[in-house]
């Protein structure tokens, strides 16, 4: 290696440990009021200053055993989801949610094209042949989110030094609730509990029984 090659060597991994200083991280525990963990459970942060957006990811939740896989979806604002059906029954999912309206008429194999969440929200999806399969769909105007395991803990890495607006969220709840400001400089961890109830469209949808089809 000339000396050329070696100061561009050294210039890169001085780089690459200024890029790893700089960047931040926040874990979470977070339990029901009983103290139990929370699985499911979605963690975001909403930077205090608007900051360009990463390209959405393409998402699929998919139809097994007469039910949606995954059960909870967090998806960055504009994001598109297909969702197959691998049953041998046809399946036709909706939902009536205002952060995102939509019908797959029945159907089985892949639709045609994928379902945009181009709206921040909670959107609560069913089947009109199936009252038993309900998923979640919440659509969020930040890249940086995540779910809990098994034992309720989830992390954020390699974030951007800086203030957010820490918001947290279970299916067994309505809507997000703020966890409030925080500062990242470093590794921080949180400990938060949520008062969660049943899942969110699990109880009886006059809307749902409408709009009721019959099938298999």
């Amino acid at each position: 290696m000339n000396g050329t090659q070696m100061e561009l060597a050294t210039l890169a991994a001085t780089l690459l440990a200024a890029t790893s200083a700089s960047a931040a991280d926040i874990s979470a525990n977070i339990v029901d009021a009983a103290g139990k963990p929370l699985r499911e459970a979605v963690v975001y942060l909403v930077p205090a200053q608007p900051v360009p957006l990463a390209k959405p990811k393409h998402v699929v939740i998919d139809q097994v055993d007469k039910e949606f896989v995954p059960r909870v979806t967090v998806v960055q604002a504009g994001t598109a989801v297909d969702f197959p059906n691998h049953d041998n029954i046809r399946h036709q999912v909706y939902s009536f949610s205002p952060a995102k309206t939509f019908e797959l008429k029945l159907y089985s194999g892949r639709p045609s094209a994928p379902v945009v969440f181009d709206k921040t929200g909670l959107a609560v999806l069913g089947c009109n042949i199936h009252d038993n399969m309900i998923a979640c769909v919440l659509a969020v105007d930040t890249p940086w989110f995540t779910q809990t395991d098994a034992q309720g803990r989830a992390r954020i890495a390699d974030l951007p030094p800086g203030k957010y607006e820490m918001l947290a969220w279970h299916p067994g709840l309505p809507k997000p609730i703020s966890q409030g400001p925080v500062e990242l400089t470093g590794s921080i961890e949180r400990s938060i509990t949520l008062a969660t109830g049943a899942m969110v469209g699990a109880t009886t949808d006059e809307e749902h029984h409408e709009h009721h089809a019959t099938g298999s």
